[in-house]
């Protein structure tokens, strides 16, 4: 390359390297206006040369999500057509790394000497969280500045996301068209139903976001809950919710971690979108405390995210895992199951909802653009940024199979013998 190179096409040449593809699936514009790559592919833009000094630094999905976070990166229109481009490179897919070669670095390092960007490393966008100050992983003061981290960012960016359901876990979709709150309505009440819950059962829901199965447990099922969470924002909200539903009565709404629960036992335990903040080492324990506090033939509903591949492993040197959910960890359906499954809780139901969770995805991400301006003037750009670009690629990641998220149903021996079939029936019908 020489000076006169356009800067395009050297910007081309440098991520077609970082990438491992040849030629680039995306075109590329510069910040001096030349453009690079294939005519009909979609576009990213390369706003500032201190995003080229990121990837020199960090040559993977990191450098590229600080870059896209500082909005020094940015797509011009559609922002699923360059992931799905690049994600098939394998580089860019959750568990994907790059690995370059001492001579990749070091052509990496001259392709910065020629645009006039080597220098020292540019700090992290403030959005980026490293835990370590926070001691012991998964230990409790650890685990409730994770949760921090995500979920304290505002309700009413959440509204914005969510919608009115404020439900923050995969929808259960009878089609495309039934909409996002029709689909939410229909995952809590699959999720009662499987658990069996009738008027006074008392149900322990973990994790619970802002009450909404909660709410819906106690009003469509006349079920005493509690609902613990580690987000002090959330618990806010939800038992502001809880009051004006007229539920205070029947639903307790706490900021608590799931191990100093103590005044068990429950007829049954759901755990919603939580066991990924749990950790790989810590779910056999999980699955014991939380067996617990069941009675006996008390139900389990556990409902977690999974790698689509046993073999893949978990890192914490992913943009999803400094930018989004710090210290979550995603095992595979298989181990999820043999670390919940015991002589205590016996597996009587899994159902995989892979496909629903990219159209709840979707919707989110709809809503986040159709209100962007709303949800920048809530969080702050780079928090909104944050959020459509890890929404995005994992609606992409659960379309390919790359990830699942499944319910998996356990009930501890004792009590009414499970079920012949698994129809989950209301009571009574």
């Amino acid at each position: 390359m020489t000076e006169t190179t356009p800067v395009a096409e050297q910007l081309a040449t440098a991520l077609a390297l970082v990438l491992g593809i040849d030629p680039l699936p995306v075109r590329l514009r510069a910040w001096d206006g030349s453009e690079a790559g294939p005519d009909d592919a979609p576009l990213v833009v390369v706003r500032s040369p201190r995003a080229v000094r990121r990837l020199v630094w960090a040559p993977d999905e990191v450098g590229l999500a600080r870059a896209y976070v500082a909005g020094e990166l940015d797509v011009e229109g559609d922002l699923y057509a360059p992931f799905a481009a690049l994600s098939s490179t394998g580089r860019l897919a959750p568990g994907g790394h790059v690995r370059l070669s001492l001579a990749d670095r070091l052509s990496l390092v001259r392709s910065g000497l020629a645009l006039g960007v080597v220098g020292r490393e540019p700090a992290p966008p403030p959005e980026e969280v490293r835990l370590g100050r926070y001691g012991r992983l998964h230990s409790r003061r650890r685990d409730a500045a994770a949760v921090s981290h995500h979920y304290d960012i505002g309700n009413d960016f959440y509204r914005l996301v969510l919608g009115p359901s404020m439900v923050y876990s995969c929808a259960v979709w009878a089609d495309e068209d039934v909409g996002l709150e029709a689909a939410q309505d229909a995952k809590l009440d699959l999720a009662c139903r499987k658990l069996g819950l009738r008027p006074g059962l008392r149900l322990l829901d973990v994790g619970c976001g802002w009450g909404s199965l909660a709410m819906h447990a106690a009003r469509a099922y006349g079920t005493r809950v509690v609902g613990i969470t580690l987000s002090q924002e959330q618990a806010m909200l939800a038992r502001k919710r809880v009051d004006e539903a007229g539920l205070t009565g029947s639903v307790e709404i706490r900021v608590q971690d799931y191990r100093a629960v103590d005044d068990g036992p429950f007829d049954a335990i759901s755990s919603v979108g939580m066991a990924e903040h749990v950790g790989r080492s810590e779910l056999p324990a999980y699955a014991a405390t939380l067996g617990a506090l069941l009675r006996p033939g008390g139900r389990l509903l556990n409902h977690a995210i999974a790698w689509a591949a046993p073999a893949t492993t978990w890192r914490n040197d992913t943009f999803i895992a400094r930018y989004v959910f710090p210290d979550g960890e995603l095992v595979s359906l298989g181990d999820m199951v043999g670390a919940l499954a015991s002589g205590d809780l016996e597996v009587i139901d899994v159902e995989a909802l892979r496909r629903h969770y990219a159209l709840t995805l979707r919707a989110w991400v709809r809503n986040l653009e159709q209100g962007w301006d709303d949800a920048v003037a809530l969080a702050g750009e780079g928090r909104a940024r944050v959020w459509r670009l890890y929404m995005s690629a994992s609606a992409l990641a659960f379309e390919s199979g790359k990830l699942g998220v499944n319910q998996v149903l356990l009930q501890k021996p004792g009590g009414a013998p499970p079920p012949l079939r698994p129809d989950w029936v209301p009571a009574g019908k």
